[in-house]
């Protein structure tokens, strides 16, 4: 998780992008991500996955702003933040809305 964007918070494109969250397929099988999501406790707001395949081992940032979606990157498409830079969790779901995976960062 890269939940402080570099630099100054300034609300521009390259700074919204500036803020990750990876998703590691840990298998060694495929796993579809569509309609998966990832959600962020603090701020409520969550990413629904596109049709999305990872292989084995394949990894995918997803960032907060504006940019073309590839294999390796994809994009939520806002213009605000999304992820608390202090203390956050973000929370992956699969497409039975099962929780997969959380990352807790900061103090509770």
């Amino acid at each position: 998780v890269q939940a402080d964007s570099p630099g100054r918070d300034d609300g521009s494109n390259r700074s919204l992008n500036g803020e990750w969250v990876t998703v590691k397929n840990t298998s060694l099988r495929p796993v579809n991500l569509k309609n998966w999501t990832l959600t962020s406790e603090r701020t409520h707001k969550t990413y629904r996955f596109k049709n999305l395949r990872l292989n084995g081992r394949q990894e995918v940032r997803v960032h907060t702003g504006h940019g073309r979606d590839t294999w390796r990157d994809v994009f939520q498409d806002r213009r605000s933040y999304v992820w608390d830079n202090r203390r956050d969790t973000a929370t992956l779901r699969n497409d039975h809305r099962h929780v997969v995976d959380i990352k807790r960062w900061g103090r509770r």
